[in-house]
């Protein structure tokens, strides 16, 4: 989510950068489309039926060019010394821009990315291959299945990023999900989530009630105007046990090229105000975004 401008920079080459030309496959779940960006020879935008959720640059796996993606690179950043490996559960998997992070910036990382769109994966890996010795494996199963299987304690960071379209799918959003979140990460593991929602906020409220019925910690990450209800756009959700060192994470979110706040501790509970955890039986997805808050041009 959140691409550059809108028609700035992903389109079919010109025969000036490269020779890369556009890549469309319809898998079971949607219109695939990976796109080669004119402005970096090796870098490729991945839409799923129109809605951007990937961009990846082969040559330069640590360049996060989506703001959210941006936001789970300095917590992963902060998640432990800088290059010590990471055993890290992707849910939602895209064009593997985070596994491709991690194993650049923590090399010896053991990655398991799951993503239920098999079409997608396939497409990724032949067109935008995984380097040897990364230590990710792709398995193509539904998100929440694939975790209820998965052994405790096993994980030291939990991502999820999973979109069915531009929608969060509803099993991926109740206290039975954040339980099992909780039982496969590791006593100082880090959960984190990307998640979009607008004024009056009642998903995102809503997620935060339920992971904090979970975990003893919860930072969220946004833009300003996101926070005050001015548009619909990206926060990237942060659930620990242990703590969080929110101060330092905002300084390098508010240094970025599109600032970003941390909201934690009381300011972080009067936002979620009265909002209840959300049950398997009443869970709904994230809200459909306005026309137009993800597009590409």
């Amino acid at each position: 989510m959140q691409p550059r401008a809108p028609g700035q920079a992903y389109a079919s080459h010109n025969g000036e950068v490269n020779d890369s030309i556009p890549v469309v496959r319809v898998t079971e779940h949607g219109t695939v489309k990976l796109m080669p960006d004119v402005d970096r020879e090796r870098a490729w935008l991945l839409t799923v039926d129109g809605a951007p959720q990937s961009y990846v640059d082969l040559d330069e796996p640590t360049y996060l060019e989506f703001e959210y993606a941006r936001r789970l690179g300095y917590v992963l950043d902060a998640v432990a010394e800088a290059e010590a490996p990471l055993d890290v559960l992707h849910l939602g998997g895209g064009a593997l821009t985070l596994p491709r992070y991690v194993a650049a910036t923590r090399p010896g990382s053991r990655q398991d990315v799951v993503d239920a769109d098999r079409g997608l994966l396939e497409l990724v890996t032949e067109h935008l291959p995984l380097a040897d010795g990364t230590g990710i494996t792709l398995h193509a199963a539904d998100a929440r299945g694939w975790l209820e299987k998965a052994p405790g304690n096993s994980a030291d960071v939990l991502i999820a990023d999973v979109f069915g379209g531009s929608r969060i799918p509803a099993h991926l959003t109740s206290l039975g999900y954040a339980r099992e979140a909780e039982r496969v990460l590791r006593d100082d593991g880090v959960y984190l989530a990307n998640l979009a929602d607008s004024a009056p906020f009642d998903f995102l409220r809503s997620q935060l009630a339920t992971f904090a019925a979970v975990f003893e910690e919860l930072a969220l990450i946004a833009e300003p105007g996101v926070l005050r209800g001015r548009r619909f756009g990206n926060a990237v959700l942060i659930a620990s046990h242990g703590p969080l060192d929110a101060g330092a994470l905002a300084r390098r979110t508010a240094a970025d090229a599109f600032p970003a706040r941390v909201e934690h501790g009381p300011a972080l509970r009067d936002f979620v105000g009265g909002a209840r955890p959300v049950g398997d039986a009443d869970a709904v997805p994230s809200p459909v975004p306005p026309g137009g808050a993800f597009g590409i041009g």
